[in-house]
């Protein structure tokens, strides 16, 4: 034993608010995840393609998470905290209290989801426009935006949502909100979400183009007139009354949050990858795509200098690496899809009672029927008849068409377990392909990449990650650490508490 005293540890927590549940880690200064916790979060669906969430419940088990993944070291050796969040849209009113983002006047409910498409006339009228500010999103604002959400909001709940709203944040900026009382943005959730460019700032003409002018009227205090880098630290850091709840010290500083996405993007991007015979070794980060893919999947490329591709959200500088141009393509049902897909199945309570009996996931125990039926040909090859279109939630990115919908061609009168594998089988290929089309559209742009780094749920699927090699025909490396997007938190953290001096340097 080394009887010579050592420095106290270091420990940072990072925050991640995904689709369905919140997930915490405490993080060592070298990266590693000494605790993890998560627990699930509700989402509303009152009518089709309207998805929504309380901000009470989101930041009520931010609170459970973090005391459980704290509660086996000294918190006083807890450096700083680091949230992320999926880019939905929390209205608040002047006194910080929720506000009804649907009819039925439900005030805790006053989160619109990322997902939620309700506002497809005001995103057509807002193309429509061609104002400048859209060549920043591939030319053309996705439905998932901002601007089109609080523009169906002004359209649909004048009285009882619009004029009495005091804030409109975006979740990771709330959470920061409401960890430290500071209302600042962070450079990453306006450039990517709201249209704020991180040169020029917000465009009046477009706010005035748009219908919602008393944006511009109230100087965007409403929406965020302050702006901070990601990692940057946030007013004095937890209040009293966030450090209690969450089980950490008062002042424990507090980072400028990233969308959860970017998150995971940060978390992997930057790995050392020396000694693996890959591509990118020796190459600049911009030979590498990050794919984070979970209920959705996004596929982030950073470069040098900004690079405008067709259907592909960006360039967005420092948005993700500070001093690089970031894209960012994006398919809208992922995780989601295969979910939907399997369930959906009659035989999944075969599947069910199956995976069950043999302890196993229902995915895991898919993989292993798929590799007893494959035979002697590659895996891939069973779906040689069956194809599936994978836009059942649209279309984002290239195409970008919200009215596309999914399509199944190959379907037998089979209803067996057989089948249900091979539509699974054919589910995960129709998302690398269309992987493939976004990657390829990059590279078509100017982009040049040779390798992909995926984290996220579905990078914990030995079949998922093995169809993006095939079909991409790119290697596919894997983080060490397998909770990247809870790293990428992490690493906002320890950015903020002044222990490193840089993003770069925490990465």
């Amino acid at each position: 034993m080394d009887s010579k005293k050592q420095a106290p540890a270091k420990y940072y927590v990072g925050i991640d608010v995904g689709s369905a549940s919140v997930r915490a880690a405490l993080v060592d200064e070298f990266g590693t995840v000494m605790a993890h916790a998560d627990q699930p979060i509700q989402i509303w669906e009152p009518q089709p393609d309207h998805y929504e969430q309380s901000s009470a419940d989101i930041w009520a088990a931010c609170c459970s998470v973090t005391k459980k993944v704290v509660s086996g070291v000294d918190a006083s050796q807890v450096r700083g905290v680091g949230f992320d969040a999926t880019c939905s849209l929390v209205v608040v009113d002047k006194q910080f209290q929720p506000l009804a983002v649907n009819c039925e006047g439900q005030s805790y409910r006053n989160i619109i989801m990322w997902m939620d498409h309700r506002a497809v006339s005001q995103v057509e009228r807002i193309n429509a426009t061609q104002h400048k500010v859209l060549s920043y999103v591939g030319g053309v604002m996705s439905v998932e935006m901002q601007p089109p959400k609080l523009l169906w909001i002004k359209e649909n709940l004048q009285e009882s949502c619009w004029e009495k709203a005091g804030h409109f944040f975006d979740l990771p900026d709330f959470l920061s909100w409401k960890a430290t009382g500071v209302t600042a943005r962070s450079l990453c959730t306006v450039v990517c979400k709201w249209t704020y460019t991180s040169d020029g700032g917000w465009d009046d003409s477009f706010w005035k183009m748009i219908g919602l002018e008393d944006l511009v009227k109230d100087k965007y205090e409403k929406i965020g007139n302050h702006v901070l880098s990601p990692g940057e630290s946030v007013g004095k850091g937890l209040t009293p009354e966030a450090a209690k709840d969450l089980g950490l010290p008062e002042g424990i500083a507090v980072a400028a949050s990233l969308i959860d996405a970017h998150a995971g993007g940060l978390g992997v991007i930057g790995a050392d990858v020396k000694g693996h015979n890959l591509p990118c070794e020796n190459q600049p980060i911009t030979s590498r795509v990050a794919v984070i893919c979970g209920t959705s999947s996004c596929h982030m490329g950073v470069s040098e200098t900004p690079i405008f591709v067709p259907g592909v959200w960006g360039p967005y500088f420092s948005a993700m690496v500070p001093g690089l141009w970031l894209n960012e393509g994006g398919q809208s049902a992922t995780g989601q899809l295969i979910d939907h897909v399997v369930r959906g199945h009659v035989a999944f309570p075969e599947l069910q009672s199956k995976a069950a009996a043999s302890a196993h996931s229902i995915y895991t125990y898919l993989n292993s029927h798929l590799d007893l039926i494959k035979k002697s040909l590659p895996v891939g090859f069973l779906t040689v008849d069956l194809h599936v279109w994978p836009d059942f939630h649209g279309n984002r990115s290239p195409l970008t068409d919200l009215t596309l919908k999914g399509m199944v061609v190959g379907l037998t009168l089979s209803r067996g377990l057989d089948e249900l594998a091979l539509i699974y089988l054919a589910t995960i290929q129709a998302i690398a392909l269309g992987t493939r089309h976004i990657l390829e559209t990059m590279q078509a742009a100017g982009h040049q990449i040779n390798t992909l780094f995926l984290c996220g749920g579905l990078s914990k699927n030995p079949l998922f990650v093995q169809m993006h090699a095939d079909i991409t025909g790119k290697p596919v490396v894997l983080s060490k650490e397998v909770e990247s997007v809870l790293v990428g938190a992490a690493i906002l953290g320890a950015c903020a508490s002044g222990d490193f001096a840089s993003i770069q340097v925490c990465s």
